[in-house]
């Protein structure tokens, strides 16, 4: 029997080095793919509970970095894009999952015409990256507020930047979470999910969120931020009094 084509799809995008051409290592000894490993399971659990025919598939990088004005990992995002075009058509709802520099590379192909959102976990975003290519996009990027490795104001900066380029945008504020999604997993895992999901139509945004989502371009970056723990808990009004005596906020 035939496989019938995918109804949508997420492509995830590990993260990687700033600079290294050499190809990345295999199976479990490439660690940055490791990683998203849990994300892909549990972004296909969600779909296939859903009853969706979500393709969600790892990009294949030729390439362990970014390499400066190479961008190794943009490209080999877009050929990924370009053969899921031929294969299931020009009206496949793509979303992006990428960590950290794989991140970056899905906020750079974004342009594609398969994509619809994009969610950035610990996103690298340099000062000096485009965001016009975010016009029309949803945009919805996660920083942990103990990440030493990229930036979560840098981050800030490119939600104010792209909603004013024409994208929707919001940025979620992880508290304890640092740069690898170690601390705080599980809550890494379920937010993933719910916004991949909730992007994809297969499931609901949380209300915060699509309200951030919906702020006119000119709403400040902190307009469009979110505390995991205050705005998008159960009950943000008893986290909110418990969340006074901590130290640890954004």
């Amino acid at each position: 029997m035939a496989q019938r084509p995918p109804s949508a799809a997420v492509l995830v995008l590990h993260g990687g080095r700033e600079s290294g051409t050499e190809s990345p290592p295999p199976g479990p000894l490439n660690l940055p793919g490791v990683r998203m490993r849990p994300f892909v399971r549990a972004v296909g659990r969600a779909t296939r509970a859903a009853g969706g025919n979500v393709l969600v598939t790892p990009v294949r990088y030729g390439h362990r970095g970014w390499n400066g004005d190479r961008a190794d990992p943009f490209h080999d995002a877009v050929a990924a894009l370009d053969a899921l075009r031929e294969e299931a058509g020009d009206d496949l709802p793509v979303v992006l999952l990428g960590h950290s520099m794989g991140a970056r590379a899905a906020l750079r192909a974004a342009g594609h015409p398969l994509v619809r959102g994009v969610v950035g976990l610990a996103p690298w975003c340099p000062p000096g990256d485009p965001v016009t290519q975010l016009a029309g996009r949803d945009i919805v990027l996660v920083h942990g507020n103990r990440d030493r490795m990229t930036s979560p104001q840098a981050t800030q900066s490119l939600t104010a930047r792209a909603r004013r380029a024409g994208a929707r945008t919001c940025m979620v504020t992880v508290r304890g979470g640092d740069h690898a999604m170690l601390r705080r997993a599980s809550a890494w895992h379920r937010l993933t999910t719910g916004l991949v999901t909730g992007l994809l139509g297969s499931g609901s945004l949380p209300g915060p969120v699509g309200a951030a989502l919906a702020l006119p371009p000119t709403a400040e970056a902190t307009e469009g931020t979110l505390d995991l723990d205050l705005d998008l808990a159960p009950d943000p009004g008893r986290l909110r009094s418990r969340a006074r005596t901590r130290s640890q906020a954004y």
